[in-house]
């Protein structure tokens, strides 16, 4: 067996790594170019991702005719972005792992090619955590931007260690490129699936860093795990009952969901209640994956209702509030196979739903269940 790599530092890229920003400000551009009768192109803006603010916005301008300047652009734009950038959340999993670093002694940079003046405004939306960060960069700081190793190199040299020891986590493919050319390990956590297949220099790619073992790079594990199962920021998420595949099981079909919910890096086993239209609510257990077969990449999801008495209609709207984390799906070719829901997660999910960690998210009203958050709509 391989030796376990000894990593002395972590290096977290911001934008669509730490924070859902991509997602957050994904019709920015459809609402500025509207107003100049252009439509945003898929590929060329999905061939943006992660580069240099000057860069992409250099690039916006020529493609789409714009009648500005880069300044311009940017003074018009800016406060569209800004207003977004409020209401990023962390991405699953994020928070968990950089407390458990900065805890256990482990040095943490941030380096992103946005412009330092922007990451300050985000990072007020990682609350107290930002400051587990001993070294922030931002593009501006360094001669040139990511897929350039500069903003690595820097950022090991601020840490006091070796870029070789470092472990870089990004979800650009601009980013995993810069930390392989500065000679760092890379953790590729895509925000865009249908490049998955272009990740392939990254050391591990994962869907989110909930799957994300310290232990595999010589840093210390995590011990949160509660009976099988790992408890996670709530996810809310509205669909609609897809058809019978057997007896309690059925596919779902997403409803039309912003940012505010399950975002594009999430994938695996899950669980916690959903709530029928119809005021049912069942406890529940949900495998959530990408189906990448098809030219549009779609999200595949199939849910089991783990209380009998819940009555169940296809195509009946459906709340789904996700509360812990199993596991991620099994590795296969065929989607339907990689969604299976074992016995064991059935298992697991029920019983973690009657631990206080988890319950704490519903209440009992006039004898029926109900969800309870102030964040999540009932």
């Amino acid at each position: 067996m391989a030796a376990t790599p000894q990593v002395s530092a972590v290096i977290f890229d911001l934008d669509g790594t730490l924070l859902d920003t991509e997602k957050a400000t994904r019709d920015v551009l459809n609402e500025f170019l509207a107003a100049y009768g252009k439509v945003p192109d898929k590929e060329k803006e999905e061939r943006r991702l992660g580069q240099m603010y000057r860069e992409s916005t250099t690039g916006i301008i020529a493609d789409y005719g714009l009648p500005l300047t880069v300044e311009e652009y940017a003074e018009a734009i800016y406060p569209l972005y800004l207003k977004r950038w409020q209401k990023a959340k962390p991405l699953p999993g994020v928070e968990r792992l950089v407390k458990h670093l900065h805890r256990n002694g482990v040095p943490l940079a941030l380096a992103s090619n946005s412009v330092r003046r922007n990451i300050d405004h985000k990072l007020l939306k990682l609350g107290d955590w930002k400051d587990c960060f001993s070294v922030i960069l931002g593009g501006d700081q360094v001669p040139r931007g990511k897929p350039s190793p500069d903003i690595f190199l820097e950022a090991a040299k601020r840490l006091g260690v070796n870029p070789s020891s470092c472990l870089v986590i990004e979800d650009s493919l601009v980013g995993v490129q810069g930390a392989r050319a500065a000679g760092a390990k890379v953790v590729a956590v895509p925000s865009l699936q249908s490049q998955r297949r272009h990740y392939s220099i990254a050391d591990v790619i994962l869907y989110s860093l909930l799957d994300f073992h310290p232990e595999l790079w010589g840093l210390p594990p995590f011990e949160d795990r509660i009976q099988g199962a790992l408890p996670i920021e709530p996810l809310f998420l509205s669909a609609q009952v897809g058809h019978a595949i057997s007896k309690s099981l059925h596919m779902v079909i997403e409803g039309d969901c912003t940012y505010e919910y399950v975002p594009d890096q999430i994938s695996g086993i899950y669980f916690g209640w959903a709530k029928l239209e119809a005021g049912g609510v069942s406890r529940a257990v949900i495998s959530i994956g990408w189906d990448l077969s098809l030219r549009t990449i779609e999200r595949v999801m199939h849910i089991y209702f783990l209380d009998s008495c819940c009555k169940i209609t296809t195509e009946e709207t459906l709340k789904l509030l996700l509360v812990g984390y199993i596991r991620k799906l099994q590795c296969t070719e065929s989607t339907s196979q990689a969604l299976t829901l074992t016995v064991e997660d059935q298992a697991i999910a029920r019983d973690a739903l009657g631990l206080p960690v988890f319950s704490e998210y519903a209440k009992l009203e006039n004898g029926l269940l109900q969800f309870f958050s102030p964040d999540i709509p009932s």
